[in-house]
């Protein structure tokens, strides 16, 4: 087999099969195959596309590239919840504990985040003392036991993806539908979950800035999912403004312990019930979407999804009383309003640019080996849609220091006051097959 006949196939629109995808995958892996020969590959794919099928096959052998994580030991349909990012978005700190509290395992693998905020991991490290290094036994027995555990990545999962994400990167090649859906999917299936949930962003502060960009994106993963014997389902959700009110490590684990008592932002708590609605269908623990909605809706109100969520943080090493005293966690030594220059109703809250604010103020990195400052970050007093008046604070800014000039004419260049403007559209569509 030779890569330039599969260059030239590909090029010519005609459907790769399994065996040459596959030989590519590891030959690349290899370091057998020059860069040079797989970014042409990756063009030929940008403009001809791939067939379900070719997507599947690409999805299987990156994932088959490295790790992969056996969770058969753990008992139950073990269901993975996947976003495609955004600003704010805490769901996955609020989703694993409440979805547990039903008797759905969720076998977690999460890491650390390069942007506006830190991961999941990064978030979870600002309960004193949680740590995710964990052995693979450790984390079974956790799940089994207490039906969550989220353990750190694994250095070499999907090491064929790695390398050709940074190649797509400098070649001209990442916006292409069926290399986004097989790179995402392939760590979802290298995790062993049976079931997947995605939340899949759209808008300012997504990767996809349009719901129609999004769709496909969305329904490429979930024919992805099923193709390969994964159960998988898609929510489409916005990302022009910010999710909930919090952007900053610390602040969003004190707003995930008042979305898991039913107090949190409407707007979180709403994605929240939507994705764990579908992640308890898909693990049989109810029948309808309306019935696991209630489930989830009554353990928040009875307290066991906190519960959950502080014996999760203690079977870490986590200092479990932050769930009842959330002032223990890190506190930025100053909280700087940000007044309204006008009357009017918020118009327009620009994501990614907030987020970029917030990874000033030192909640985020610009580079793997930058510190990130987990009591940093920006609270949102006012979401698009509320009124305000002249001088009422639009964000209170948590700063590790005084003079925070150049984020405060960031905030204001990137809120914008009108005379009207309505709520955008939470969940855009519902995605199954």
């Amino acid at each position: 087999m030779r890569m330039v006949d599969i260059i030239a196939k590909k090029r010519d629109g005609k459907e790769l099969s399994s065996e040459e995808i596959s030989f590519f995958v590891k030959e690349y892996t290899d370091g057998t195959i020059p860069d040079y020969q797989a970014s042409a590959l990756a063009m030929a794919i940008f403009f001809q596309d791939m067939t379900d099928q070719e997507r599947a096959d690409l999805t299987l052998a990156m994932a088959n590239s490295g790790d992969t994580i056996d969770l058969s030991a753990i008992e139950g349909i073990k269901v993975d919840k996947h976003s495609t990012g955004g600003v704010g978005d805490t769901t996955t700190l609020v989703l694993a504990p409440l979805v547990a509290a039903l008797d759905v395992p969720v076998a977690k693998m999460s890491g650390r985040g390069l942007g506006h905020t830190g991961g999941t991991v990064d978030k979870l490290e600002a309960v004193k003392g949680f740590h995710v290094e964990i052995t693979k036994d450790e984390f079974i027995e956790l799940v089994n036991r207490h039906k969550v555990a989220v353990i750190g990545q694994s250095g070499n999962l999907t090491p064929a993806d790695k390398k050709l994400y940074a190649l797509r990167d400098v070649t001209g090649t990442v916006n292409s539908i069926p290399l986004i859906a097989s790179s995402i999917m392939s760590k979802k299936i290298a995790a062993g979950a049976d079931a997947i949930v995605l939340d899949v962003k759209t808008g300012a502060g997504a990767f996809m800035k349009t719901p129609e960009d999004s769709e496909k994106l969305a329904k490429a993963m979930v024919r992805i999912g099923n193709n390969v014997g994964r159960q998988t389902m898609a929510v489409i959700s916005d990302m022009s403004q910010p999710l909930g009110l919090a952007i900053g490590n610390s602040l969003e684990v004190k707003e995930a312990i008042d979305t898991l008592k039913g107090e949190g932002p409407e707007d979180l708590n709403e994605l929240v019930l939507t994705l764990g609605s579908q992640m308890v269908v898909l693990a049989k623990k109810a029948e309808t979407l309306d019935e696991a909605r209630e489930k989830l809706i009554e353990v928040m109100k009875n307290g066991k999804a906190l519960e959950k969520f502080k014996e999760f943080l203690e079977n870490q090493g986590g200092d479990g009383s932050i769930v009842d005293q959330p002032e223990k966690l890190p506190q930025a030594p100053y909280q700087i309003e940000v007044p309204a220059k006008e009357a009017g109703v918020v118009a327009e809250i620009v994501a990614d640019e907030i987020g970029v604010a917030a990874m000033i103020l030192g909640a985020g990195r610009a580079t793997k080996e930058d510190e990130i400052d987990l009591s940093v970050g920006i609270m949102l007093n006012k979401k698009v849609g509320d009124r305000v008046e002249k001088g009422d604070s639009l964000v209170t800014l948590h700063a590790n220091r005084e003079d925070v000039a150049n984020v405060v004419e960031k905030i204001y260049d990137n809120i914008r006051i009108a005379d009207h403007a309505d709520a955008p559209t939470l969940i855009h569509t519902v995605i199954t097959e």
